[in-house]
C-alpha cells in the first residue's frame, strides 16, 4: 500500500505527543491504529502525562523509545526538540490539556514537547486533540487560546459531547482513537472535493410484506459508507441516505436513515438542492409490495399461500440525472453475470457520466471488491482491494472527471 491514494497514513511518521489527562488511555490505542494503518509512531510525553500511563506501555506499543526529557542524552547532539521534530510528517497531541493549548497559545517552551512544538519546521502540521472537564473547555480564556492556535493554523480535532471521567457531562471528551485516525486521514488526503457537496446513498433498501415481514437483499452498505468517508477525506461536505444497515456513521458526514425505496426517494430529493455530486450507491429494490398487509399474514391448516402483488419503484438515479441542475451524478450496478455489457447499457440508459460495475455475488456482504469504471470512453478496471482502498480510488476517478 505505498499508494498515498490507496492509504494516506501509510509510511508516515506521526510524533504522537501526550499530557497530563485521563484520556491517555485513548493514546495506547491511537498508537496501535497507527501503526495498523501503516505510520511509525514516535511518543513524547510530559511528565504529568506519565502519571495517567507509563512510558513504558507506550514505547512497548510504538516500538520506540520514549522521550519525556528536552535534555535527553541519549540523542546525540542533546537536541531532541530538533531532532525528533524534524523526523516527523505530522505532530498530534493527544490528549492535549488545558495547559498546554495555553503554552502553544503563548509559545511557550518549558519541556521537551512545547519546545518541539515550537521548533518544528513550517511544512510539518501541528494538530491538537483537547480533552479536560467541560467547566475548563467552556472558560474565556480556554477559548481565545483555542482561537489563537486556529487563527495560527493549527488542526483542532474535537472535542466530543459526553460522559466524562469526573461524572460531569458535556464538551471537552477526547475524540476516540479512530475518530483521530478519520481526521489524520483527511489531514494527508489532497482535497480535490474541497468545497464539494456530496449526496451518497447506500446500502440495502427493505420494502414490507407485513409487520414483520420484507423483501430485502445482502447489500452490506460498506462500499457507500466507505465512499462517504473517501469523500469527507477529499474536503467534501458529505450527506449519506442510508438503508437498513449495522454500520456506525462514517466520521464527518451527516447520515439520515430510511427503510424503503420510496423513502430514499423523497429523502434524496429532500437533500438535492445545491450538491455538486450524487452517488447512488444503494441497492434499491426494484419492486414493491402493492399489497402489503398491515398485520402480521398467518399461515393456515389448507396451505394456502399469501397473494403478493409488485409495483415497480421509482428510480432514484434516472430521475435526479434527468433533474433540472442535476449535480454530477455516478451510478453504481452491481450484475450477476455479463457486467461489461451490462454495465455499458445500464450507463447510457440512466444517462450518467460515469457507472461503476461490479459482480454482486462477489462483494455484497463482503469487504474486498473489484470495480469497473464505465464512462464515454469505455470501461476502465480498478484492481481487487478492500472497499475502503476503492472509495478513496473512485473519490480521485470522480474529481478528475469534474
Amino acid at each position: 500500500m505505498a499508494n498515498s491514494t490507496v492509504n494516506p497514513l501509510q509510511g508516515k511518521h506521526i510524533l504522537l505527543g501526550l499530557t497530563g489527562g485521563v484520556a491517555c488511555y485513548k493514546s495506547a490505542e491511537l498508537c496501535r491504529s497507527l501503526i495498523k494503518h501503516g505510520a511509525t509512531v514516535q511518543v513524547v510525553m510530559t511528565n504529568s502525562a506519565t502519571q495517567f500511563i507509563t512510558p513504558v506501555t507506550m514505547q512497548a506499543l510504538s516500538g520506540n523509545t520514549v522521550y519525556t526529557d528536552q535534555w535527553d542524552a541519549r540523542i546525540h547532539n542533546n537536541m531532541a526538540h530538533i531532532e525528533l521534530s524534524r523526523a516527523a510528517d505530522a505532530i498530534l497531541i493527544a490528549p492535549c490539556s488545558t495547559n498546554f493549548i495555553a503554552k502553544l497559545a503563548q509559545g511557550f517552551c518549558d519541556d521537551l514537547l512545547s519546545t518541539l512544538c515550537v521548533a518544528r519546521p513550517a511544512s510539518v502540521p501541528l494538530f491538537i486533540a483537547p480533552a479536560m472537564n467541560v467547566e475548563m473547555w467552556q472558560k474565556p480564556a480556554t477559548q481565545r487560546n483555542v482561537a489563537t492556535l486556529r487563527e495560527d493554523g493549527l488542526g483542532i480535532f474535537g472535542p466530543a459531547p459526553g460522559e466524562q471521567a469526573c461524572g460531569e457531562v458535556g464538551m471537552g471528551r477526547m475524540l476516540e482513537p479512530e475518530q483521530l485516525i478519520s481526521e489524520l486521514l483527511a489531514a494527508f488526503t489532497p482535497k480535490t472535493l474541497q468545497g464539494k457537496r456530496v449526496l451518497i446513498t447506500a446500502g440495502p433498501t427493505f420494502e414490507p410484506i407485513d409487520p414483520v415481514r420484507g423483501i430485502t437483499n445482502l447489500s452490506s452498505g460498506k462500499m457507500g459508507y466507505a465512499i462517504a468517508q473517501a469523500a469527507f477525506e477529499a474536503g467534501a461536505t458529505v450527506e449519506l441516505i442510508s438503508g437498513p444497515t449495522a454500520l456506525d456513521t462514517p466520521y464527518g458526514c451527516q447520515r439520515y436513515q430510511v427503510q424503503t425505496a420510496q423513502q430514499m426517494h423523497d429523502a434524496v430529493f429532500a437533500h438535492l438542492t445545491n450538491q455538486d455530486i450524487f452517488i447512488a450507491v444503494a441497492a434499491v429494490a426494484d419492486w414493491h409490495v402493492s399489497n402489503a398487509s398491515d398485520q402480521k399474514l398467518k399461515k393456515n391448516h389448507a396451505g394456502d399461500l399469501p397473494q403478493l402483488s409488485f409495483a415497480q419503484n421509482p428510480d432514484i438515479l434516472a430521475e435526479v440525472a434527468a433533474s433540472k441542475h442535476a449535480p454530477f451524478c455516478v451510478g453504481f450496478a452491481a450484475e450477476s453475470e455479463n457486467l461489461i455489457e451490462y454495465g455499458a447499457q445500464k450507463r447510457l440508459k440512466k444517462n450518467v457520466p460515469l457507472l461503476v460495475g461490479n459482480i454482486a455475488q462477489n462483494t455484497l456482504g463482503q469487504d474486498q471488491n473489484e470495480l469497473l469504471l464505465f464512462d464515454a470512453q469505455g470501461h476502465t478496471a480498478l484492481a481487487p482491494s478492500d472497499k475502503t482502498s476503492l472509495a478513496r480510488q473512485l473519490i480521485t476517478e470522480i474529481a478528475a472527471r469534474l
